[in-house]
């Protein structure tokens, strides 16, 4: 069985840390290198419930998308939640490693498991990594659909394949309009409209679209959005990761054995639907 260095650099191999943006805190946040792995988790945020399962299933290694310390701390106390699930680990054995703006950019990132999973065909960055010759990596992924949609048939295909939330999916835009090429980001993505509108793209679908943004988006043309929940848009790349670390460990014989966390941990619970929109928009209920 592999050590976790050796694990760590292969996952480093896959997000190279110094491809993440110099905000974010990404790798190892816990971990002994020397000790051996023999199962590993992957999960979208580093929260107790999580730390909880990775006990539970008697794993090494936590690999999540969310980083525990974003803006760094004085303190691992165990009477805070971040210090709390930093003891539960380390207690149990369990190391924590973070991918995420390094996996937002990687090929295949996070977005490219978004697209997969709405089975969108993939033709290249939204933004592309100038660093990269071939054009493959970059944040975000242009798309193109098979056949051309309604809104409200691509909404409802969003709906039906990305993991349930209480928030479901929020649309913008007529909802007979006909979609055949979109943009998709995981996570948070109202940051790149003047990237979106360049593709010349029909619709975009991201997450933690806010409202003045959403609003001059909307008054620049006719684009489409689609607002899912932030934790659903990047849930499908624990999937892909987990399947990335499977082939790494059958090269090397390693047999690892990898799992992937189906906690919901979007902190939305509920949601009350309006008992009607106004005469004037048209119906659109997903």
């Amino acid at each position: 069985m592999p050590a976790l260095n050796d694990v760590i650099a292969a996952l480093d191999a896959l997000w190279p840390p110094e491809r993440a943006e110099q905000w974010d805190a990404v790798g190892t946040v816990c971990g002994d290198p020397g000790a051996e792995v023999t199962r590993v988790l992957f999960a979208v945020d580093p929260v107790r419930e999580v730390a909880d399962e990775a006990v539970e299933l008697g794993a090494d290694l936590l690999i999540t998308h969310h980083p525990l310390y974003l803006r760094g701390t004085t303190t691992v106390a165990a009477s805070t939640f971040k210090g709390r699930v930093v003891h539960t680990l380390i207690k149990n054995d369990i190391a924590l490693h973070v991918a995420h703006t390094n996996a937002d950019t990687a090929d295949p990132g996070v977005s490219d498991a978004l697209a997969g999973a709405l089975d969108l065909r993939i033709v290249g960055p939204l933004v592309p990594d100038a660093t990269d010759p071939e054009g493959r990596r970059g944040l975000g992924r242009v798309c193109e659909l098979d056949h051309p949609e309604t809104l409200r048939e691509f909404a409802e295909r969003a709906a039906a394949r990305l993991p349930a939330t209480a928030q479901g999916i929020r649309a913008a835009g007529d909802p007979d309009r006909a979609i055949r090429r979109v943009a998709v980001s995981g996570g948070s993505g109202d940051s790149l409209f003047d990237a979106v509108r360049a593709a010349g793209v029909d619709a975009f679908l991201t997450a933690d679209l806010r409202h003045h943004p959403s609003s001059e988006a909307r008054e620049h043309s006719d684009l489409a959005l689609l607002d899912a929940a932030h934790w659903a848009t990047e849930w499908p790349w624990t999937e892909q990761a987990a399947a990335q670390l499977d082939e790494i460990s059958d090269r090397h014989g390693w047999d690892l054995r990898t799992h992937v966390s189906r906690i919901v941990t979007d902190p939305w619970t509920a949601h009350a639907a309006a008992p009607a929109v106004r005469a004037s928009a048209p119906s659109l209920s997903v």
